[in-house]
């Protein structure tokens, strides 16, 4: 009979931990969750690439000279060489196209960073091109920013 109510007890303890989750972020419906957050920071940036408009689609990223892009050539440091990079790299519309992220995988690393897998995809008439990235989030004065960005 000991073993019961042990086992009773426990699964008492985990559902109620489970409901006791009283994190801001869910909580408020003004700060959603993580995962909530990145996939919308992540559609906004897709609207504005495929609008034309890499100001708006940097927005996603932490704005400090600590940012790493890394890409096919190497380690960029700092928001305004990673925003150049861009700029010198898709530099018309033919080159940006439209802009897709796909089998994107949210993993809560703590409650100030999360980790995100996914596929990215250009449909363009320069040619297509995709890949794969990795980004780490940040969240940073109640927002979250892409900090670490590894695309191929």
């Amino acid at each position: 009979m000991r073993p019961t109510l042990l086992m009773i007890l426990l699964a008492a303890a985990t559902i109620g931990s489970a409901k006791a989750d009283t994190r801001p972020d869910r909580l408020s419906p003004a700060q959603p969750g993580p995962e909530t957050a990145i996939r919308r920071l992540m559609t906004d940036q897709t609207a504005a690439w495929n609008r034309g408009n890499i100001d708006d689609f940097m927005k996603g990223y932490w704005n400090n000279d600590s940012l790493v892009f890394i890409g096919k050539s190497g380690p960029t440091y700092g928001y305004a060489a990673a925003l150049a990079r861009y700029k010198a790299s898709y530099d018309s519309p033919d080159k940006m196209g439209q802009l897709t992220f796909s089998e994107i995988k949210i993993t809560r690393l703590s409650p100030e960073y999360c980790f995100v897998i996914g596929k990215w995809a250009l449909k363009r008439r320069a040619g297509d091109v995709g890949g794969t990235y990795t980004l780490l989030f940040r969240k940073i004065k109640g927002q979250w920013f892409i900090v670490v960005d590894h695309t191929s």
